[in-house]
């Protein structure tokens, strides 16, 4: 049988981050695991040309404010679950993922999927389909809901459809 004794969970604070927590806290209950919670503060390049030259970006208080919402989340998992930490960095998140769960010893990542299709993905990239594609370890992707219900929708139109 499979057993994980440590879970990586990425969070951008939206609400496929939040379904992935309740699967992790779910697995590591099952599990007696650890749960490490993550955050990636990011800006991508073009918002720094985009914002002007010699005008410098507030990242402290970026940083300030997904360490603020980190904090809340992490003290609302550890009313369901009590071995929780997290923590927050800088830079780029699919490597930071990885980076981060390999400097804990993740043997499972539990992110959320936003499902991007067409120019979103072009111009937003696919952070879950990079971390799939390049992580060493098993990766649980949770979609929204909403992206939940139209792949729900999709499946039960294929099982339906004539030939």
């Amino acid at each position: 049988m499979v057993t994980f004794k440590q879970l990586f969970v990425p969070t951008d604070f939206g609400e496929s981050a939040e379904r992935a927590l309740d699967v992790a806290l779910a697995l590591a209950s099952k599990f007696d695991a650890k749960v490490t919670l993550f955050h990636s503060s990011w800006l991508p390049a073009s918002a720094h040309v985009a914002y002007g030259e010699g005008l410098p970006w507030p990242t402290d208080a970026f940083m300030q404010q997904a360490e603020k919402e980190l904090d809340a989340v992490t003290a609302h998992a550890k009313e369901r679950f009590s071995n929780v930490e997290s923590y927050v960095v800088k830079g780029e998140p699919w490597e930071e993922i990885l980076r981060g769960a390999r400097e804990r010893g993740a043997d499972l990542i539990v992110m959320g999927s936003h499902g991007r299709r067409g120019l979103s993905r072009v111009f937003l990239g696919s952070v879950a389909e990079r971390i799939v594609r390049l992580s060493p370890i098993p990766v649980l992707t949770i979609s929204s809901k909403t992206e939940q219900d139209a792949k729900d929708k999709a499946l039960s139109h294929a099982s339906t459809a004539k030939p």
